[in-house]
Formats: structure tokens, C-alpha cells, sequence
């Protein structure tokens, strides 16, 4: 098996980088049968976004904090855990932005795509889903798009449900709503086209991330799964995002 090993900057992910090619050679991520990305969910996350071209299964192990995407760190029997690993397929959140200077943009999110106000005062979104308004004004700090896989992140950070890695719908979830005060979000099918248009962007500006990327100024946003791409995320038995996102629920 031809292993490829990335490492986030973090020292002690960079000393098991090396532990690990002693033992077991390091390949091309292009010429290697499976990726081992050492670091937190946040390199993890980096990696997938990388290698999304060559269609390779990437098996994380934690030499960070949280680790939610990451299985446990060890040396021995690395080939045997690669050769019993379960695959997740996981499809990315493609968004569309427009900024007010004309310029449009166009991101991959795996976690989530999130919409925060960048001034003084709260923003104002519009909401349409598949054309239709659903919501003509939301006064709030921002709001966020949030696949199954990303549903335990910022999305739970703001409240909002943790989604079954099966459940064939998305998270919109609103961050720190002032009107309506009382409204929680919404579960959409995985399908749905969200569209956030910004009201006053001038005096209320916001910006859009789309996990790591960042865009200011925003005038609109549409975001929806794009299926053309699976990113292959291995685990080890018994320890896949389906009993995660489950467990997660009982912490």
C-alpha cells in the first residue's frame, strides 16, 4: 500500500510525520493509494480541499485539539487500520457570491458556508430558497448553511440541530437573531438553493466564509451541494461520523 503523509505546521504533528515515513515510506499524494493527514480538524478539512482533484481517500489521525474528523493517533499496525477503515462520502457546499464592487466569487465549503455581519451593526438578510422568499428580513449577527458533516461546528456552536451523517437535508441556522427573535432556523432537503441577499450592505456590510475562505462586501450569496464531488474520509470501525454525530448528541 503507497501511503502519502501530510502534516498541519503544529511540531507534534510534523514528529509523527516522520515517525511515520520511517516505518512506512511516504509516496506522492498523486501516486499513493491513500493519504494520512496528521493534524486537527482544521488541517483535515485543508487536505480534503487539496486533494479534491485526485479522488483519493484521506484516513485523518489527531495531532490537534478537537479532532472530530480525525481517528486516533498510533504508530503500529497502520496498514492493517488502513486495510479495515470505513469510507464517508461527503459532498461539499458550492456557494456563488457576489460583492458590491460588481466581482463574483465561486467557493467549496465541507463544514459550512456562513454569512457575518463585518460592522458595527447587525446585519439584514433576505432569504430565498429555491427562488421563493421565505424570509424578508432577518436582523441578526449572520447566518450559516451547514452540511451533516459539519453540522457539530460552528452550526452547534449557534444552536443549531446535529444532523444524521445520512440525513438527506441541510442546516440553516441563524447566529444570534434579533428579529425574529424567536426564530430558530430551518431543515431544508439537501437539494434546496439558499439565497442571501444583503439589505443595506453600505451602512450593515457582511462577509461570507466558505470554511477557510473569506469574502467581504457581499451583496449575495447562493450556496447548494455540489454532488459532482465526494470527498472518501476513512475511520475505523465503529468510529465513522454516523456514531459520531450520534454520540455527539449525549456528550
Amino acid at each position: 500500500m503507497k501511503i502519502a503523509f501530510l502534516a498541519s505546521r503544529a511540531p507534534v504533528a510534523q514528529t509523527a510525520r516522520a515517525a511515520l515515513i520511517g516505518r512506512y515510506g511516504d509516496s506522492r499524494p498523486e501516486d499513493a493509494d491513500v493519504v494520512v493527514a496528521l493534524g486537527g480538524d482544521g488541517f483535515m478539512l485543508h487536505s480534503l480541499h487539496e486533494l479534491v482533484d485526485l479522488d483519493i481517500p484521506v484516513y485523518g489521525m489527531n495531532r490537534g485539539t478537537i479532532g472530530f474528523l480525525m481517528n486516533d493517533y498510533g504508530e503500529s499496525e497502520l496498514i492493517e487500520r488502513l486495510e479495515a477503515a470505513e469510507q464517508e462520502v461527503i459532498h461539499p457546499l458550492s456557494m456563488h457570491a457576489q460583492c458590491r464592487d460588481g466581482q463574483s466569487y465561486h467557493a467549496l465549503a465541507i463544514n459550512e458556508i456562513s454569512l457575518l455581519r463585518s460592522g458595527p451593526q447587525a446585519a439584514k438578510l433576505r432569504i430565498k430558497v429555491d427562488d421563493r422568499q421565505r424570509l424578508e428580513e432577518l436582523v441578526c449577527d449572520g447566518a450559516l448553511v451547514a452540511t451533516p458533516a459539519g453540522s457539530t461546528a460552528y452550526n452547534y456552536s449557534a444552536h443549531g440541530p446535529i444532523l444524521p451523517i445520512g440525513a438527506d437535508v441541510l442546516a440553516l441556522t441563524p447566529i444570534a437573531a434579533f428579529r425574529p427573535r424567536r426564530w430558530r432556523g430551518a431543515l431544508l432537503p439537501s437539494d434546496a438553493r439558499v439565497r442571501f441577499e444583503v439589505q443595506d450592505p453600505e451602512k450593515r456590510p457582511v462577509m461570507a466564509h466558505a470554511d477557510s475562505d473569506s469574502f467581504a462586501d457581499i451583496d449575495w450569496v447562493e450556496i447548494q451541494i455540489e454532488r459532482k464531488i465526494g470527498h472518501k474520509i476513512l475511520f475505523d470501525p465503529g468510529h465513522g461520523l454516523e456514531e459520531r454525530l450520534i454520540s455527539e448528541q449525549f456528550a
